[in-house]
């Protein structure tokens, strides 16, 4: 199985140092220039002054608050109870997975150790899917009530807590953001709505000690990777109720969002991260898979392929609903950009003729089951037409799981305006 490239080397971090200032920083002033144009580098805040004075973290976080609220959760609930489609295909999809199966038997080992292509893969994919499991079997218990679905979640999270001690190899920080962000929905959801957890604190140190620190300082490899990094770090600071890690999540994330997904308004060139070194045009391009004419909705791995492509463009819903439900709505800001996002790959997927400027008139693979956070909340909330990622949205329905760290969207988000 492909991942993220390795083609950068990454340092990662060991410790819980997170200095962090909780003052989010304003926008940068581009001074990096090449002979051919300006380079421009992604504000770590907003253009907005007013917006990046907002991003403190909540005072009082929403539980449960990870992807899904209670709010939301109920919506479900009641569309499954009154056999509503498509929640209740959804549903019965979900429950006819693996994951939902209540005879599951979690695979715990101290070191998870992940290589590029998943070679070696010891633990890598036992970890992932418990996690999606863990998760799975917590939506399982809400909506159905049946407090097995609960206990196994339980089980399963309890099994990786009392183990599970570091993550190595190459692959080591996108395999921790992937089953990072999978492992504070589950906890959210029955630490919130569940009678029995004894062991919720130890989970909570867990991620605190194992997950967080490699998560939360972010990667300069391709932009999927800090994206899933970052969805991971903001579940976990929302159930460790971590103010600190939130905000530093949010700085990386405005940062990062506006250099995956370039707009016309961004100008000759894509903007780049904050401190990503990217200082020339040949670089940028290099970067963007050698892709030199710029469109809206582009993605940073557009020309790399479209699976990749719809990891970050995943990771960025979920980021953004997980600050919505905590009071802090960042689709406004990020809202041009992802229905442009959306929208580009969308249209390419349903089959119109990719012409000889994007990518070299091809573009490979699919974005996967991953459009029903972004459009439910841009198109169902926000009122934004959005015609070809409907299309592509309702034909893939109900979307199931990718297997890392996507799993039973239309379920919870189809036509969900809490």
């Amino acid at each position: 199985m492909r991942t993220g490239s390795t083609s950068h080397a990454l340092r990662r971090p060991r410790t819980l140092a997170l200095a962090l200032s909780t003052v989010l920083a304003c926008v940068l002033a581009a001074t990096l220039i090449s002979p051919a144009s300006a380079v421009k580098e992604a504000p770590a805040g907003t253009a907005n002054a007013a917006a990046a004075a907002a991003a403190a973290a909540p005072a009082a976080f929403t539980h449960p608050g990870v992807l899904v609220s209670r709010p939301q959760l109920d919506f479900v609930k009641a569309k499954v109870q009154a056999n509503a489609q498509p929640w209740k295909g959804a549903y019965d999809q979900m429950m006819g997975s693996k994951y939902a199966s209540l005879s599951r038997t979690a695979k715990p080992r101290a070191v998870v150790e992940c290589g590029s292509y998943s070679n070696p893969n010891n633990g890598c994919t036992d970890e992932r899917e418990d996690a999606i499991a863990a998760y799975t079997l917590s939506l399982a218990w809400y909506i159905s009530g049946d407090s097995r679905y609960a206990a196994k979640a339980v089980q399963i999270m309890d099994a990786w807590s009392a183990v599970i001690k570091d993550h190595t190899n190459s692959n080591a920080p996108l395999q921790t953001g992937w089953a990072g962000s999978s492992w504070p929905r589950a906890a959210e959801i029955i630490k919130y709505t569940y009678s029995s957890w004894p062991n919720s604190g130890r989970f909570g140190t867990m991620l605190r000690t194992v997950y967080l620190p490699e998560v939360i300082n972010g990667s300069h490899s391709n932009g999927n990777w800090e994206l899933s990094m970052m969805e991971a770090a903001i579940g976990i600071a929302v159930f460790l109720e971590d103010r600190t890690a939130y905000d530093k999540a949010v700085t990386t994330f405005r940062g990062r969002v506006p250099a995956y997904i370039y707009i016309a308004s961004d100008g000759a060139l894509p903007k780049t991260a904050p401190g990503s070194g990217l200082n020339t045009r040949d670089k940028i391009i290099g970067y963007w898979q050698g892709q030199s004419t710029f469109m809206d909705g582009l993605s940073q791995e557009t020309c790399r392929d479209l699976t990749h492509t719809g990891y970050g463009l995943s990771a960025i819903s979920h980021f953004a609903e997980t600050t919505r439900i905590q009071g802090q709505d960042l689709y406004p800001e990020i809202a041009d950009r992802l229905r442009h996002a959306l929208g580009l790959h969308a249209k390419y997927q349903l089959g119109t003729p990719v012409p000889g400027t994007l990518c070299k008139g091809s573009l490979k693979d699919k974005l996967g089951p991953v459009t029903e956070v972004g459009f439910n909340a841009l198109h169902t909330r926000m009122g934004i037409d959005m015609s070809n990622t409907q299309r592509l949205t309702e034909q893939q329905r109900p979307a199931g799981s990718n297997n890392l760290f996507v799993g039973w969207e239309t379920l919870t988000h189809a036509g969900n305006p809490n």
